[in-house]
């Protein structure tokens, strides 16, 4: 048995996931072998994922979206780092209630980077979302080595809002050993950075963003690109990620990648996948969302085309059999299918999914 799903965002850690499924399926089969692989689509909980496989955590200090010193963490083993931009430019650091959407800045993300590069990294999965930010990876890629200059000669300020200002771009202060890795983005949406499916109106509204932010926002970032000539990569599937710090990592090396496919690879999947003849997979929600990228399809996907059963658990279920039957799911099983009032499925998520894990033991391997 295999379970390697996902976060239930605002519940439970994919770890803590793993281990209430493996409690409630072992209270039917005590003697049951579960091997548990938390995983996640690049965005927040990557690295607490690679640190569950196996990686070493390591912390270090860096600006927040904001300004402010925080903590924030990467994953290393073997030479291969696993950062996430969330870590240190994500909606987690952010005061609660308080959003930023015109100046929060990406800078803190370009440290975490340049930390991995400090102990060694010869390959980076950079996974991105989460983010609080809507600045092109500007902030990152200063905090890497570049300037962007306004047309008198100082530094642009923080935020996506002071690209509109940007007169000059150089990036050839940037840090040489980026030329010399494995830079590898990964993400699970692929917006260009600018446009109606662009970084700024898809995602800034949920980062506090008005319509006047957007309209703002969508036209800097667009400057930012024609100052770099950068039109081609600001075009490019993931450049619109994370607040277009897809563009930022494109620009200087970076090859785009669907973030489970890269997760599932550094984790180990396929190796634990030839070990289970039953996969259980799963988030918060299993709706239309999940269907592009999530992290749950990947793993079905994955474990499908290995001749592998999979089924699913949720907090809440939006797609119809046939559905999940299409997307490699044999059946899914929703905390709300024991507890209708959704509230109390995310205040007591951990013992309702022990539950519903017994039930999937009594149903699969009694």
């Amino acid at each position: 048995m295999l379970v390697a799903a996902d976060k239930f965002k605002g519940s439970l850690t994919a770890v803590e996931v793993a281990e209430r499924v493996t409690a409630g399926l072992r209270r039917v089969r005590p003697d049951l072998r579960v091997e548990a692989l938390p995983v996640a689509d690049g965005g927040d909980g990557t690295v607490a994922a690679a640190v569950a496989a196996g990686f070493e955590r390591h912390e270090v200090r860096v600006c927040g979206p904001l300004g402010d010193e925080v903590t924030a963490a990467y994953a290393l083993r073997d030479g291969t780092a696993v950062v996430e931009m969330a870590e240190a430019s994500g909606l987690q650091r952010l005061p609660e209630g308080v959003f930023a959407p015109l100046t929060a800045s990406t800078y803190g993300s370009g440290e975490l980077l340049r930390a991995a590069l400090d102990a060694g990294a010869r390959s980076i999965v950079f996974g991105v979302g989460g983010s609080a930010t809507t600045d092109g990876g500007a902030g990152m890629l200063a905090a890497l080595g570049a300037r962007f200059l306004t047309a008198s000669g100082v530094p642009v300020g923080p935020g996506g809002a002071a690209l509109a200002e940007v007169a000059t771009g150089d990036l050839s202060g940037l840090d040489p050993r980026l030329r010399s890795v494995e830079f590898v983005l990964a993400s699970d949406v692929d917006n260009p950075l600018t446009g109606p499916k662009g970084a700024a109106a898809v995602y800034g509204p949920q980062k506090g963003a008005s319509p006047e932010d957007v309209e703002r926002l969508d036209a800097a970032l667009g400057h930012f690109a024609e100052v770099l000539d950068a039109g081609a990569v600001a075009a490019s599937p993931g450049a619109g990620a994370a607040g277009g710090i897809g563009f930022g990592a494109l620009l200087v090396g970076a090859r785009f990648r669907p973030g489970i496919e890269v997760m599932l690879d550094v984790l180990g999947f396929a190796a634990a996948l030839e070990r289970a003849d039953l996969v259980i997979t799963g988030e918060g929600s299993l709706d239309e969302q999940t269907l592009h990228g999530k992290a749950p399809a990947g793993v079905a996907a994955a474990a499908r085309a290995a001749g592998r059963d999979v089924v699913a658990v949720c907090g809440r279920l939006a797609l119809a059999p046939e559905v999940l039957g299409r997307a490699g799911m044999r059946r899914a099983y929703a905390l709300t299918d024991v507890e209708p009032d959704v509230a109390k499925c995310i205040a007591d998520a951990g013992p309702l999914l022990e539950r519903t894990a017994e039930r999937i033991a009594q149903d699969y391997l009694s």
